[in-house]
């Protein structure tokens, strides 16, 4: 990707263009899967002049989709190498659909903007009465002088960012105004502190869920060493819609592999089921299942396909839809339909939903069921010709 582009920073990338790249790019290769068919792709958001990632996306009460992402700038307009998943500019926003994920809002509505520093992940929750919970993670960038007499350990990342932990939002009105930010607990393993020396309180990139009883399952990343940062997975439970939150246990921890960015999916039987994304497990997935209702978990499933990381939606007809970003050639997006408990992760059908991505800077996808029949699948996606990432979808069939 060049550093110097040859578009206008006020040009807008739209649908058609981008349709066009796609073109260009060459015909997508659709595997074939049982139960799953593509309809078409759309475009979401997209703006040379913003990095766009990380979306989440809910369906309103009456029909209208929700979708959350962040935006940052795109350095390379500052002729700086690269963009980078760590900005101190990097907001939460949100647009809207109101024909099925067809069309959808041009302008981005601000949902957060964190007055510490930058916004991650922002991942929607939507309770059984409509009300939402966004959760989110930020970073502080701190000056050189400052650095260096940070107390220990922090976790520090690009540029001069140190790690704050997560927070959550909360609405009544559809999303169109936000209360917090909220303060999970800190979890007793997780070692770092934030930048002002107190212990980070939890956070995770994934989907958690409102269990058929009403509470509210969140897995949350830890890390448990520094040296050799060693990352794990812990539940936390919430008996009050989100206002306050208790921990559970362990989801998955192990000596040699790491878990992080996790999603949760309830079963029809009522299992809790999380796919996790890894570390030094050569890009593979992992599962865990919970079958006392988030008690405990046993021993986590090795799943042997590259995924990273996973999202997990279960279908009206209680089956679980599996869709997951592909850093490997040809990169992309891919899914598995699976049986309503999760028992065929793995021996599931591959889907290819794309296979037209430029580079590995792709993925985190978020499904929402439209109908009967279709599902949207939200993702960030690159293609060919330098544009910087945008937010992108695909309706597919299930049948």
């Amino acid at each position: 990707m060049s550093p110097r582009l040859s578009f206008s920073p006020s040009l807008r990338i739209s649908a058609r263009v981008l349709g066009l790249l796609s073109l260009v790019a060459g015909p997508l290769s659709l595997a074939a899967a049982p139960g799953l068919k593509k309809i078409r792709d759309v475009v979401i958001y997209a703006d040379p002049q913003y990095h766009c990632a990380f979306p989440s996306v809910v369906q309103r009460p009456d029909g209208e989709l929700l979708l959350a992402f962040r935006r940052a700038p795109n350095r390379l307009l500052f002729s700086e190498a690269k963009n980078s998943h760590v900005d101190p500019n990097s907001f939460l926003v949100s647009v809207r659909s109101r024909d099925g994920g067809a069309t959808w809002t041009a302008a981005p509505q601000l949902l957060y903007a964190d007055a510490w520093g930058g916004s991650q992940d922002p991942c929607l929750l939507q309770l059984r009465d409509g009300e939402l919970l966004c959760f989110s993670y930020g970073w502080s960038f701190v000056r050189p002088d400052g650095l260096a007499k940070l107390k220990q350990p922090v976790f520090g990342n690009l540029f001069g960012s140190v790690f704050n932990g997560g927070f959550y939002l909360r609405s009544t009105d559809g999303g169109r105004a936000w209360s917090g930010p909220f303060t999970p607990p800190h979890i007793a393993a997780e070692v770092h502190l934030d930048p002002r020396g107190r212990p980070i309180p939890a956070y995770n990139r994934g989907a958690p869920v409102e269990g058929r009883d009403g509470r509210l399952f969140w897995a949350v990343a830890v890390d448990e060493t520094t040296k050799p940062r060693r990352t794990a997975v812990h539940l936390l439970v919430s008996t009050d819609r989100g206002a306050t939150w208790t921990y559970a246990c362990p989801v998955a921890t192990d000596p040699a592999v790491m878990f992080n960015e996790t999603s949760l999916v309830e079963t029809v039987k009522g299992d809790l089921v999380a796919f996790l994304r890894t570390d030094k497990l050569n890009g593979d997935a992992a599962l865990a299942r919970s079958t006392d209702g988030g008690k405990s978990f046993g021993a986590w499933q090795h799943l042997k396909f590259k995924a990273q990381p996973l999202h997990g939606l279960r279908l009206r007809d209680g089956r679980v839809l599996l869709t997951y970003g592909y850093r490997v050639k040809p990169l992309g997006i891919r899914a598995r339909l699976l049986d309503a408990e999760c028992t065929n992760a793995e021996s599931a059908p591959e889907f290819v939903v794309r296979d037209d991505g430029a580079t590995t800077d792709l993925g985190y996808s978020w499904s929402v069921q439209l109908d009967a029949k279709r599902v949207l699948v939200a993702y960030y996606m690159n293609l060919p010709g330098g544009a910087p990432p945008h937010i992108a979808g695909s309706i597919l069939e299930i049948e």
